[in-house]
């Protein structure tokens, strides 16, 4: 993989549970195709979205090689790497070259807040386990850990495999932060789902997406839409949409996007503790917003 290959619309997956609680591996074939038939470029497997903490490492493991049965010979399949520990973060992006991935993104630590000396050691730990193109990923938001456009310079100096980053902090400026300082060398992704189109606008090249588990179609031509400068439609079609892609941006989106996901039946909403399932109430309130958008759907 190759930085030139970090483009376009690359799902951070859901993982299907069977009501016991297990991968429901079936499912996750059907619904790896499907995304890919859509005209996705990438996967992403592991990620929060994923519900990658809740995962042991030998599903973790598993789920790359189910998805890897899909991927291969179509797009690039990305591992999401994230740990309490370095060492487990380490194994994992070994076995997961072992099975075939094309690339890594790589997290900070779960839980701990280091310092810069204590986050470069542990990015560079992971992203020189292998050889395999790596994005970063930035979302202070969720994990506490901000990495700055001259740390994220920094990492791309010292490891060559860095090629891109997953930008999730909600200001678009970071895009251009980035840019400044690394002109081309990077691949810069918007990582939340309701800042796809302005960071287009400033110089993205690609989306690590939510809602595109359950809207394939639509986030593909919302992304074609505004990279061939049709702003008005990819306007019409984005305004349409916030009100789903925000569903990504709120503590239970995990919840909310596999709520979507069942309403176009392509899932269900099982997840796995400690998240538990929506209230009446929550389900209720955002099913009313589901249903009112696909009422007013626009074409993509």
């Amino acid at each position: 993989m190759k930085k030139a290959d970090w483009t376009g619309v690359f799902p951070a997956i859901t993982t299907p549970f069977l009501p016991d609680g297990a991968v429901d591996e079936a499912f996750l074939v059907t619904h790896v195709r499907w995304l890919l038939d859509a005209g996705c470029t990438g996967v992403v497997a592991l990620g929060s979205l994923g519900e990658g903490a809740t995962l042991t490492f030998e599903e973790k493991v598993r789920i790359l090689e189910v998805c890897r049965t899909v991927t291969t010979g179509r797009v690039p399949l990305v591992a999401s790497i994230s740990g309490l520990s370095t060492a487990e973060c380490v194994a994992l992006a070994k076995e997961a070259a072992r099975v075939g991935c094309d690339g890594l993104m790589v997290l900070p630590p779960y839980v701990y807040q280091g310092d810069w000396r204590e986050t470069e050691a542990h990015f560079s730990a992971v992203i020189s386990a292998t050889d395999l193109s790596c994005m970063l990923y930035n979302n202070p938001i969720a994990y506490g850990t901000d990495l700055s456009p001259e740390q994220i310079r920094e990492l791309a100096d010292r490891h060559a495999n860095v090629h891109a980053v997953k930008e999730s902090s909600g200001d678009v400026r970071r895009i251009t932060a980035v840019r400044a300082l690394m002109h081309s060398r990077l691949a810069l992704f918007a990582g939340l789902d309701d800042m796809i189109v302005e960071a287009l606008a400033v110089g993205a090249d690609g989306w690590v997406a939510g809602l595109v588990n359950a809207l394939p179609a639509e986030s593909v031509a919302l992304v074609d839409l505004a990279k061939a400068g049709r702003i008005e439609e990819a306007l019409k079609l984005y305004t349409w949409f916030l009100p789903l892609l925000r569903f990504d941006t709120v503590p239970k989106f995990v919840q909310l996007i596999k709520l979507v996901q069942a309403e176009v039946k392509m899932g269900s909403e099982t997840v796995r503790a400690p998240r538990m399932a929506l209230s009446e109430r929550e389900r209720k309130e955002a099913l009313a917003v589901v249903r009112e958008q696909f009422r007013h759907r626009v074409d993509a």
